[in-house]
Formats: C-alpha cells, sequence, structure tokens
C-alpha cells in the first residue's frame, strides 16, 4: 500500500473555504460520479431515516438524496464551513422557505461529532482522499451507523492524476500530488472496522486539457491544493512549472493533456449483533474492554 504524505488539515480547510464560490463550476467530475454513485443506491434496498453526508462540499448529492428517501433527515458535514454556507444559499428559495435544508456541521470525517447508532445511511462522495488515516475515517462511520445501516462512498485510487505525479517526480524532491489506496487495500479496512459484505469496484476518467495551467487550475478551483505538510513553504516558481510541463508534454494527443483520475465506489453493511437461541445479543469476549 502507497504510504500517503501527512495532510496538514488546517491548510485543506483553507484550501476548500477559498474554493467555495467556485467549487461547482469547476467539479464536473465530482458532480457526475456523484450522480452515478447515486443512480447505485437504486439498486440497494435501504429506507434510511437519517442521512450523513460526509464532506459534503456544496451539497451535490443533497437533491437526489431528499428525492430518493423524502422522510429522511439528511445531516451535512464538511471541514469547510464555506462550502456548507455555499450549498445553502444555493437551494431553491422554496426548499428554503420550507426549511427542507439539511442541518450543516462543520466537523473533520476521523472525528465525527454525532452519538453512535444515530445514522442510518453514511454517504460520502470523493471526500475520503482528504483524511490522514482511512481505517480511523471508516471506524468512525461505523460507530455512528445503526445495526443494518449502510455505508455509501466514493474515492479516488491510485491512478489519480498518475501523469502529474510522474511529470513532477523529478522536479523538486518534495510532495505535490497526494498518494491514494488501492481498492484491494480499502476492501480489507472495511472489514477490520467491522463492517459486513463489502463490495468495491473502480472506473477510470480521463479528463483532457490544452496544457498543465489549465489542469493546475481546475485543480485550485475545486480546493484540490497541495495540503501535505511537508510541501514548499511558498508557491513553486515558473522554473518548476517549466518543468513538469517540459515532462507531461510528451503525453499529449489531439492537441490535449490527459488526466487521469481512478474513481473507487464502495459500500459495506453496519452488521445486526448477534443473537444466541433466546433472542439475546451474542457479545464477542475479544471485543470486551476494547477502545
Amino acid at each position: 500500500m502507497t504510504k500517503s504524505p501527512v495532510l496538514d488539515k488546517r491548510a485543506v480547510r483553507r484550501s476548500f473555504e477559498r474554493a467555495a464560490a467556485t467549487y461547482d463550476a469547476a467539479a464536473i467530475l465530482q458532480h457526475e460520479v456523484c450522480r452515478r454513485s447515486l443512480e447505485r443506491l437504486d439498486f440497494i434496498r435501504h429506507a434510511p431515516r437519517r442521512i450523513l453526508d460526509a464532506g459534503s462540499g456544496t451539497g451535490n448529492a443533497w437533491n437526489g438524496l431528499a428525492a430518493r428517501y423524502p422522510g429522511a433527515r439528511i445531516v451535512a458535514l464538511d471541514l469547510a464551513a464555506g462550502m456548507l454556507r455555499q450549498g445553502r444559499a444555493a437551494m431553491p428559495w422554496h426548499q428554503r422557505l420550507l426549511r427542507k435544508l439539511p442541518a450543516a456541521i462543520c466537523g473533520d470525517l476521523e472525528q465525527l461529532p454525532l452519538a453512535g447508532g444515530s445514522i442510518d445511511l453514511a454517504w460520502s462522495n470523493l471526500a475520503l482522499q482528504w483524511v490522514n488515516a482511512l481505517p480511523r475515517a471508516f471506524a468512525e462511520m461505523r460507530r455512528v451507523l445503526a445495526p443494518g445501516g449502510l455505508l455509501m462512498f466514493t474515492t479516488f485510487g491510485p491512478d489519480t492524476l498518475k501523469e502529474l505525479r510522474a511529470a513532477q517526480a523529478d522536479t523538486d524532491g518534495r510532495t505535490h500530488v497526494s498518494g491514494f489506496i488501492d481498492m484491494h487495500d480499502i476492501g480489507d479496512m472495511l472489514v477490520q472496522c467491522g463492517f459486513a459484505d463489502p463490495v468495491i469496484d473502480m472506473e477510470t476518467f480521463t479528463l483532457t486539457y490544452r496544457d498543465v495551467t489549465s489542469l493546475m487550475r481546475d485543480l485550485k478551483a475545486i480546493g484540490a491544493r497541495n495540503a501535505a505538510e511537508d510541501r514548499p513553504p511558498a508557491l513553486s516558481g515558473k522554473s518548476w512549472l517549466a518543468a513538469v510541463t517540459r515532462n507531461y508534454e510528451p503525453l499529449r494527443r489531439d492537441g490535449q493533456l490527459p488526466a487521469t483520475f481512478e474513481v473507487i465506489y464502495g459500500h459495506a453493511w453496519c452488521p445486526q449483533p448477534r443473537r444466541g437461541p433466546g433472542g439475546r445479543p451474542v457479545i464477542d469476549i475479544k471485543a470486551v474492554g476494547r477502545d
């Protein structure tokens, strides 16, 4: 498993706060993946009453979730309060008038400010790549899900931005593109965190750009800046950009530069407690006293 750099959560928050106003116009891939993931819910029998949109951003899933589960209460959680405000402000006036707005919480996916067993569907679209410890985030999802609850998520896989990562590799010896976790490792993490029946698959998208600057401009517009703790203390200079451009250029086809995004789709269940012959819950003695 590729070791990812440690993220500076304050830098992550700042990046998304700054990108709140530009996010929706630039997040073409995020919107498409959200749409496809929502469609997958149509094939899963589940009737949640309480939904967590974990890493909700500007709320591109809110309408889709509300349409599928009209009686459910949606809780939108994001690290950046500005993204939540942007999403709520963009809601249609009649929804705001009727107060059909998700409850907004500014919080961290690795420390969910929610009670255990308080959620029936934990939904997360392309947000889990911004945590430092994915098992910890999964454990938190498992904690807040009620028995029989569903975790539905997407995240990026290791081939994401592979062209940009390779073009930057020999420029200054610093981390510029985060590492991403393999789908098989993600499946193992889900099982280790106590989820049942995990289903994982992936899909590759290729976006094209006129030049490297256009790609970086789009990444900046959605808040996807370098937030590694070992990032350079200042913006990289013209010589660095020239080196990246030179390294990227051999990949140009039909006048465009490719940018690969590996998207991992996953879902798993919070198991119902095991019961003995008399209907009483069976407690795993190994779990007693476990933190």
